[in-house]
Protein backbone atom coordinates (compact mmCIF):
# COMPACT_ATOMS: atom_id res chain seq x y z
CA UNK A 1 0.00 0.00 0.00
CA UNK A 2 1.05 3.42 -0.71
CA UNK A 3 0.25 4.71 2.69
CA UNK A 4 3.23 2.18 3.89
CA UNK A 5 5.86 3.76 1.61
CA UNK A 6 8.57 5.39 3.70
CA UNK A 7 10.57 6.77 0.95
CA UNK A 8 9.28 10.02 -0.34
CA UNK A 9 11.09 10.06 -4.14
CA UNK A 10 9.90 6.22 -4.03
CA UNK A 11 6.39 7.51 -3.19
CA UNK A 12 6.31 10.29 -5.86
CA UNK A 13 7.94 7.84 -8.57
CA UNK A 14 4.83 5.65 -7.62
CA UNK A 15 2.12 8.18 -7.56
CA UNK A 16 3.41 9.83 -10.62
CA UNK A 17 3.70 6.14 -12.55
CA UNK A 18 -0.20 5.87 -11.64
CA UNK A 19 -1.12 9.08 -13.56
CA UNK A 20 0.49 7.97 -16.63
CA UNK A 21 -2.01 6.49 -18.25
CA UNK A 22 -4.98 8.92 -17.84
CA UNK A 23 -4.31 12.05 -18.59
CA UNK A 24 -5.42 14.89 -19.91
CA UNK A 25 -3.23 17.81 -22.53
CA UNK A 26 -3.73 20.66 -24.34
CA UNK A 27 -1.76 22.57 -27.25
CA UNK A 28 -2.22 25.01 -29.22
CA UNK A 29 -1.14 25.30 -33.00
CA UNK A 30 -1.63 28.11 -35.85
CA UNK A 31 -3.78 27.69 -38.81
CA UNK A 32 -4.02 30.26 -41.45
CA UNK A 33 -4.34 33.13 -38.75
CA UNK A 34 -6.55 31.01 -36.56
CA UNK A 35 -5.25 29.95 -32.78
CA UNK A 36 -6.25 26.26 -32.68
CA UNK A 37 -6.52 24.49 -29.32
CA UNK A 38 -5.95 20.92 -29.14
CA UNK A 39 -7.65 18.60 -26.39
CA UNK A 40 -6.76 15.52 -26.01
CA UNK A 41 -7.84 13.18 -23.72
CA UNK A 42 -5.84 9.52 -22.82
CA UNK A 43 -6.86 6.79 -20.27
CA UNK A 44 -5.41 3.18 -20.26
CA UNK A 45 -6.97 2.40 -23.83
CA UNK A 46 -8.78 5.39 -25.25
CA UNK A 47 -7.72 8.56 -26.54
CA UNK A 48 -9.80 11.42 -28.50
CA UNK A 49 -8.23 14.65 -29.54
CA UNK A 50 -10.18 17.41 -30.63
CA UNK A 51 -9.32 20.66 -32.51
CA UNK A 52 -10.98 23.89 -31.70
CA UNK A 53 -10.99 28.06 -31.66
CA UNK A 54 -11.29 29.55 -28.03
CA UNK A 55 -12.36 33.03 -29.65
CA UNK A 56 -14.27 33.17 -31.31
CA UNK A 57 -15.89 30.02 -30.60
CA UNK A 58 -15.19 27.77 -33.50
CA UNK A 59 -15.77 23.49 -33.67
CA UNK A 60 -12.68 22.28 -35.89
CA UNK A 61 -12.97 17.91 -35.56
CA UNK A 62 -12.94 15.22 -33.54
CA UNK A 63 -11.16 11.65 -33.26
CA UNK A 64 -11.04 8.74 -30.76
CA UNK A 65 -10.49 5.29 -30.25
CA UNK A 66 -8.59 2.77 -29.00
CA UNK A 67 -4.79 3.00 -29.22
CA UNK A 68 -1.62 1.16 -29.01
CA UNK A 69 1.41 3.35 -27.61
CA UNK A 70 5.08 3.08 -29.30
CA UNK A 71 6.77 5.17 -26.61
CA UNK A 72 5.60 8.81 -27.14
CA UNK A 73 3.47 7.65 -29.85
CA UNK A 74 -0.03 7.03 -29.68
CA UNK A 75 -1.55 4.53 -32.62
CA UNK A 76 -4.94 5.41 -32.63
CA UNK A 77 -7.71 2.90 -34.48
CA UNK A 78 -10.89 5.13 -34.84
CA UNK A 79 -13.98 5.02 -34.23
CA UNK A 80 -15.28 8.44 -34.79
CA UNK A 81 -14.04 11.42 -36.93
CA UNK A 82 -16.10 14.04 -37.76
CA UNK A 83 -14.10 14.71 -40.47
CA UNK A 84 -14.44 11.06 -42.28
CA UNK A 85 -16.24 12.42 -45.20
CA UNK A 86 -13.78 14.73 -46.04
CA UNK A 87 -10.08 12.48 -45.28
CA UNK A 88 -11.58 9.17 -44.73
CA UNK A 89 -9.47 8.45 -42.32
CA UNK A 90 -9.94 5.56 -39.76
CA UNK A 91 -6.46 5.23 -38.15
CA UNK A 92 -4.19 7.50 -37.24
CA UNK A 93 -0.85 8.35 -34.96
CA UNK A 94 0.02 11.02 -32.64
CA UNK A 95 3.01 11.86 -31.34
CA UNK A 96 3.50 13.41 -27.64
CA UNK A 97 5.61 16.47 -27.69
CA UNK A 98 7.47 19.03 -24.88
CA UNK A 99 4.36 21.36 -26.27
CA UNK A 100 1.80 19.10 -24.75
CA UNK A 101 0.66 20.45 -21.77
CA UNK A 102 -1.20 18.54 -18.84
CA UNK A 103 -4.58 19.94 -17.69
CA UNK A 104 -5.68 17.16 -15.57
CA UNK A 105 -7.37 18.30 -12.15
CA UNK A 106 -9.45 16.40 -9.90
CA UNK A 107 -11.24 13.07 -10.38
CA UNK A 108 -14.88 12.47 -9.14
CA UNK A 109 -16.75 9.42 -8.78
CA UNK A 110 -17.84 9.64 -12.44
CA UNK A 111 -14.56 9.08 -14.34
CA UNK A 112 -14.70 7.15 -17.39
CA UNK A 113 -16.20 6.32 -20.53
CA UNK A 114 -19.98 6.02 -20.24
CA UNK A 115 -22.52 5.10 -23.00
CA UNK A 116 -26.40 6.40 -23.59
CA UNK A 117 -27.91 3.49 -22.20
CA UNK A 118 -31.71 4.67 -22.29
CA UNK A 119 -34.07 7.82 -20.82
CA UNK A 120 -36.82 7.62 -17.78
CA UNK A 121 -40.29 8.60 -18.27
CA UNK A 122 -41.91 10.85 -16.52
CA UNK A 123 -43.64 8.20 -14.53
CA UNK A 124 -40.27 6.24 -13.35
CA UNK A 125 -39.86 3.76 -16.49
CA UNK A 126 -36.66 2.97 -17.60
CA UNK A 127 -36.14 2.77 -21.60
CA UNK A 128 -33.09 1.30 -22.24
CA UNK A 129 -31.90 0.98 -25.74
CA UNK A 130 -28.55 -1.71 -26.88
CA UNK A 131 -25.28 -0.33 -26.10
CA UNK A 132 -23.66 -2.91 -28.17
CA UNK A 133 -25.20 -1.11 -31.35
CA UNK A 134 -22.90 0.74 -34.05
CA UNK A 135 -24.83 3.89 -33.21
CA UNK A 136 -23.22 4.83 -29.53
CA UNK A 137 -23.30 7.82 -27.75
CA UNK A 138 -20.76 8.40 -25.52
CA UNK A 139 -19.85 10.72 -22.67
CA UNK A 140 -15.72 10.39 -21.61
CA UNK A 141 -15.36 12.30 -18.39
CA UNK A 142 -11.07 12.21 -17.22
CA UNK A 143 -9.64 14.57 -14.71
CA UNK A 144 -12.39 17.25 -14.85
CA UNK A 145 -12.68 17.57 -18.20
CA UNK A 146 -15.43 16.06 -20.41
CA UNK A 147 -16.44 14.85 -24.00
CA UNK A 148 -19.78 13.48 -25.53
CA UNK A 149 -20.13 12.05 -28.71
CA UNK A 150 -22.66 10.17 -30.59
CA UNK A 151 -21.10 8.42 -33.48
CA UNK A 152 -21.99 4.66 -35.25
CA UNK A 153 -18.50 2.73 -35.39
CA UNK A 154 -19.76 0.33 -38.63
CA UNK A 155 -19.85 3.45 -40.86
CA UNK A 156 -17.71 6.40 -38.85
CA UNK A 157 -20.72 8.64 -39.17
CA UNK A 158 -20.23 11.50 -36.91
CA UNK A 159 -23.37 13.36 -35.48
CA UNK A 160 -22.01 15.74 -32.57
CA UNK A 161 -20.28 16.41 -29.71
CA UNK A 162 -19.18 18.99 -27.01
CA UNK A 163 -17.00 19.09 -24.70
CA UNK A 164 -15.47 20.99 -21.67
CA UNK A 165 -14.74 21.00 -17.99
CA UNK A 166 -17.46 19.61 -15.12
CA UNK A 167 -17.42 18.99 -11.47
CA UNK A 168 -20.04 17.17 -9.15
CA UNK A 169 -21.08 17.62 -5.26
CA UNK A 170 -22.87 14.59 -3.91
CA UNK A 171 -25.70 14.97 -5.88
CA UNK A 172 -24.92 17.88 -8.81
CA UNK A 173 -23.05 17.61 -11.71
CA UNK A 174 -22.35 20.94 -13.18
CA UNK A 175 -20.66 21.08 -16.48
CA UNK A 176 -19.44 24.47 -18.61
CA UNK A 177 -18.97 24.05 -22.29
CA UNK A 178 -15.88 24.52 -24.26
CA UNK A 179 -17.23 23.62 -27.84
CA UNK A 180 -20.26 22.07 -29.22
CA UNK A 181 -20.27 21.16 -32.95
CA UNK A 182 -23.90 21.88 -33.52
CA UNK A 183 -24.21 25.28 -31.85
CA UNK A 184 -21.05 27.28 -31.12
CA UNK A 185 -23.17 29.85 -29.02
CA UNK A 186 -23.82 27.29 -26.57
CA UNK A 187 -19.70 27.67 -25.39
CA UNK A 188 -19.04 29.05 -21.89
CA UNK A 189 -22.58 28.06 -21.10
CA UNK A 190 -23.20 25.83 -17.25
CA UNK A 191 -25.33 23.38 -16.86
CA UNK A 192 -26.47 21.96 -13.76
CA UNK A 193 -27.67 18.03 -13.34
CA UNK A 194 -28.98 16.24 -10.31
CA UNK A 195 -27.38 12.99 -10.34
CA UNK A 196 -27.09 9.10 -9.25
CA UNK A 197 -24.96 6.78 -9.25
CA UNK A 198 -26.39 3.12 -9.35
CA UNK A 199 -23.78 0.41 -9.71
CA UNK A 200 -22.58 0.93 -13.34
CA UNK A 201 -25.32 2.81 -14.12
CA UNK A 202 -25.48 6.59 -13.89
CA UNK A 203 -28.38 8.94 -13.61
CA UNK A 204 -28.82 12.26 -15.30
CA UNK A 205 -31.50 14.62 -14.98
CA UNK A 206 -31.66 18.37 -15.67
CA UNK A 207 -32.30 20.43 -18.96
CA UNK A 208 -30.31 19.81 -22.25
CA UNK A 209 -28.82 23.58 -23.99
CA UNK A 210 -31.92 23.54 -25.82
CA UNK A 211 -33.69 23.96 -22.37
CA UNK A 212 -35.54 21.05 -22.75
CA UNK A 213 -35.71 18.40 -19.57
CA UNK A 214 -34.12 15.47 -20.37
CA UNK A 215 -33.80 12.29 -17.85
CA UNK A 216 -30.81 9.72 -19.03
CA UNK A 217 -29.44 7.08 -17.92
CA UNK A 218 -25.54 6.00 -18.67
CA UNK A 219 -23.87 3.07 -18.30
CA UNK A 220 -19.92 2.44 -17.89
CA UNK A 221 -18.29 1.25 -20.78
CA UNK A 222 -16.55 -1.63 -20.39
CA UNK A 223 -14.78 -2.49 -23.32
Amino acid sequence: MLKNTKNPLLLLIMLISLDLSSQVYEFTKEHQGEVHTNKILIDDQYLIHTVYVIEPAEFILTRGGFYDREGNIFHVKLEFNSNFENDSIQVTSLKQSKDWKMVSRNKYNLEGKWLMSGRVSEDGTQNRRNIESPRKTMKFLLDSHFQWVAFNTETMRFSGCGGGTYTTTDSKYFETIDYFSRDNSKVSLTLEFDYDREGDDWFHKGYSTLGNPIHEIWTKRLR
